[in-house]
């Protein structure tokens, strides 16, 4: 090579990949309003169980719980009629199922049949635990490893709610017990992959969907259950399906994922802490319910083990 091509042949400088530019932070605005529309969701799951049990007065609770969701579809279907929403696609739908048998299914099944024989404050305690399962599911499915802290808060957490359901039972697990322990598994699961959901469609659109993927289940089990149960709407009666079924069922899920579409899951779940201590109070002013000693101590007991693995997750 002469000195000629040397000074003729372009030289290969190496140019630096552009920087990725930094993620912009969510808007203040954007935190406030998800934040308080998680909190919405909050006090409107607060109230379920209250609700429940005055629909449970003078309906079965297999009716209750199937016309609870054809009610809260009907709604939901008009809404995403009204506004023209396209069907999601395929890939999403086996998400949505999840989230029906989770949220619109499985958790009120469960926990009705439990509130015939528990009471809600009793209740309130036992699912205090579902942030914290929400949590280990979140943690499973994202592939994240929680933190040794994290595990032993955990199972505190756990071993007093088992230790509280135990004594209340005296000394034995009952059926309301298992049904209670079973929504909570079932109900992580749902708010699980609602919340990866919420990413990917408005979060009201979640909910709306997996209810009407339910409605032929629930319209067939309202069919089979009415012949054969109590149906008698009274003041309380009625209160308590409307409630459950525009409430908490649709109204509650709507703003619960669009705040956690907003804010995030952890932050979401932070909030719901509160959600059994509000149920306490509302147990106590709308129902008249007497609460055991220890109830609130083990709700105080359940929220510091949650808010510990929050933090650990951070």
């Amino acid at each position: 090579m002469t000195a000629q091509d040397s000074a003729t042949r372009p030289s290969r400088i190496a140019v630096p990949a552009p920087a990725a530019a930094p993620r912009e932070p969510a808007p203040a605005g954007t935190h406030r309003s998800g934040t308080l529309m998680a909190a919405l969701g909050v006090i409107a799951f607060s109230l379920t169980f209250p609700s429940t049990a005055w629909g449970l007065e003078g309906i079965g609770p297999w009716s209750f719980v199937t016309l609870r969701g054809v009610l809260s579809a009907l709604v939901a279907g008009g809404c995403l009629l009204v506004l023209r929403v396209a069907v999601p696609d395929r890939r999403h739908w086996a998400g949505l199922a999840v989230v029906g048998a989770g949220v619109v299914v499985g958790f009120p099944l469960l926990t009705t049949l439990a509130l015939q024989t528990s009471t809600t404050a009793h209740a309130a305690v036992v699912v205090g635990l579902l942030p914290l399962t929400t949590a280990v599911f979140s943690a499973i499915r994202t592939g994240a490893r929680p933190s040794r802290t994290f595990w032993a808060a955990a199972l505190a957490g756990a071993a007093a709610v088992i230790g509280f359901t135990v004594q209340q039972s005296g000394g034995a697990l009952s059926t309301a017990d298992l049904y209670l322990f079973g929504a909570l598994l079932i109900c992580a699961a749902g708010y699980t992959e609602g919340g990866r959901l919420a990413r990917e469609m408005p979060g009201w659109q979640v909910i709306g969907w997996a209810l009407i993927l339910c409605l032929p289940l629930n319209v067939a089990g309202a069919a089979l259950a009415l012949p054969h149960e109590s149906f008698h709407l009274t003041g309380h009666s009625t209160a308590g399906l409307l409630y459950a079924a525009l409430g908490s069922q649709f109204l509650g899920l709507v703003v619960w994922y669009r705040g956690m579409a907003a804010i995030g899951v952890p932050k979401a779940s932070q909030l719901q802490l509160a959600q059994p201590l509000l149920t306490l109070v509302w147990s106590v002013f709308l129902l008249g319910e007497h609460l055991p000693v220890a109830a609130p101590l083990t709700a105080a007991a359940v929220l510091v083990c949650i808010a510990v693995t929050q933090r650990a997750r951070g």
